[in-house]
């Protein structure tokens, strides 16, 4: 298991979600989407809610907020 996926599995344990930006901003991960593809390969129930936000121009884009069930691990 690679120290990113280490530290997103935490993250998600201590916070229950994450963003893509979350993830680059914290980790230096700009693969969040293939580590929540791993996570659940292994039995995490993480749901995706696409969320609002706004982007470096003011414009508003959607993101990826992935959120953890309880008793998802």
């Amino acid at each position: 298991m690679t120290n990113q996926m280490a530290k997103i599995r935490e993250h998600l344990r201590k916070h229950r979600s994450i963003t893509s930006w979350d993830a680059i901003q914290l980790y230096g991960c700009t693969r969040l989407s293939d580590k929540i593809f791993q996570l659940r390969n292994k039995g995490w129930i993480i749901d995706t809610q696409m969320i609002e936000v706004k982007n470096r121009y003011g414009d508003e884009t959607q993101i990826a907020k992935y959120i953890m069930r309880k008793g998802g691990r």
